[in-house]
């Protein structure tokens, strides 16, 4: 319970920077499954500055929704670092927000490989045109990893708009 009081926290945390700032973030999550965008919306008045975000848990769905090309999925994956890239590009141009947060990982049991393993998640965080990603290896079973960088995103999110 000690993180989902940690989620809550930086979520409201987060609410009064963007409000004060007058910001517009956007969420584009693939293995968080919106959990990123709901600890957001579980603040009261966080639309004052989240309109919409994105749970594109499919390929298909990242192409479609946020313009991630082909040859970024095909060549790099959905596990990587040209991946969330590009959907933070693409979700600040579909809404207008000033910062998006992307997340695509593997929570598991299944689907990792050598060289990414169960608990990978690759993070962009863009804000003032600049893109700022991360990779972490979260431990423990899917809901673990998935409130683990749930957490890393909100902190990462609070640090790069104070800064």
């Amino acid at each position: 319970m000690e993180l989902q009081q940690d989620i809550t926290d930086l979520a409201a945390q987060l609410g009064r920077i963007l409000t004060d700032k007058s910001l517009w973030i956007t969420t584009a999550e693939s293995c968080t499954g919106g959990g990123i965008s709901y600890a957001l919306t579980d603040t009261p008045g966080s639309s004052a500055y989240l309109d919409r975000a994105f749970i594109t848990y499919s390929n298909k769905a990242k192409a479609q929704l946020l313009n991630v090309s082909e040859e970024t999925l095909i060549n790099y994956g959905a596990v990587s670092e040209q991946t969330v890239i590009e959907m933070a590009i693409g979700a600040c141009k579909v809404t207008n927000a000033n910062i998006a947060v992307t997340v695509s990982g593997i929570a598991g049991p299944g689907g990792a490989t050598n060289t990414k393993p169960v608990g990978t998640v690759w993070f962009c965080i863009r804000y003032l045109d600049e893109n700022y990603t991360y990779c972490k290896v979260f431990s423990g079973g899917r809901a673990n990893v998935r409130t683990q960088a749930i957490v890393f995103a909100l902190k990462k999110l609070i640090k790069h708009i104070n800064f």
